[in-house]
């Protein structure tokens, strides 16, 4: 059972990296069922697009964020200065957390300002801003295993609204022993998705973005399937397997304990002229 009316949006670009993913071409490839998905540590090189200093600064999920969104927007052809931006993480940066608990329980504690910098939820939007002199507005959500879904529903309310493009970037880093245990997150993984009102030549895909009470759409390969369950923002694998496989269908995203997402896609070449 569904229920509203769906928001209307296009993908014009997407950004991905994760474990054994470097990118949408190849996440495409995997995705499709083309290429074998092989796990492999999260390639995350330091961002080029911010100066040298704040470059040094910054952790894990900053390079995740800007790295993906990157991607997202050179494909769409957009520039990233004139785009409104959302946020959406379960938890930043869990490296940074991990090593401000070590400072902490030192007998004298003694707190690097950049750690304490970087500990905010919404440093790596403040990087973006920087990096892409950004001057548009940027929501940064949080809602611990939904961020994904809750990221993606605000994403494509604001297109909506506002009929204009605007650049979603979720992401989730890993946490390092003991906060593993607590906070099982094994691994780097980030989803960038340029939406916008109308379609382009660029457009990937055609997503009806509504909600349901059906259970998520699980992932055919067991390694993508575990990825999915074990990061939050890989809840996103099922729409990108959409997109990828360039088929018409519905997907269900986890979102709340009672209540998911549900997300119609459609290929460019099935596209009607909804929002076109």
């Amino acid at each position: 059972m569904t229920m509203g009316t769906p928001l209307i949006a296009f993908i014009d670009g997407i950004g991905v990296l994760g474990p054994g993913l470097s990118g949408w071409a190849q996440a495409n490839e995997v995705l499709a069922g083309r290429q074998p998905y092989e796990p492999a540590a999260t390639e995350l090189a330091p961002p080029d697009i911010l100066p040298p200093a704040e470059r040094r600064r910054s952790g894990t999920a900053v390079r995740l964020a800007l790295g993906i969104g990157q991607q997202a927007v050179a494909a769409s052809g957009m520039e990233a200065a004139e785009l409104p931006t959302v946020f959406t993480s379960s938890s930043a940066d869990g490296h940074n957390f991990h090593a401000i608990c070590e400072a902490l329980a030192q007998p004298e504690p003694l707190m690097s300002p950049t750690r304490f910098h970087n500990s905010v939820h919404n440093v790596a939007a403040g990087y973006w801003s920087i990096a892409t002199r950004a001057m548009r507005p940027a929501n940064v959500l949080s809602a611990l295993d939904a961020s994904f879904s809750a990221g993606l529903l605000e994403a494509a309310a604001q297109v909506s609204a506002d009929e204009e493009p605007c650049l979603l970037i979720a992401y989730d880093s890993d946490y390092p022993e003991p906060l593993r245990t607590l906070r099982p997150i094994a691994a780097p993984f980030g989803v960038a998705l340029l939406l916008s009102p109308h379609r382009s030549e660029r457009s990937l895909a055609q997503i009806e973005v509504g909600l349901a009470h059906t259970p998520a759409t699980p992932m055919d390969d067991a390694a993508l399937e575990h990825l999915r369950r074990s990061v939050p923002t890989a809840r996103a694998l099922p729409l990108l397997h959409a997109v990828a496989i360039q088929s018409a269908g519905t997907v269900v995203l986890d979102y709340l304990e009672d209540l998911q997402l549900q997300v119609t896609v459609q290929p460019p070449a099935q596209r009607g002229t909804t929002g076109g």
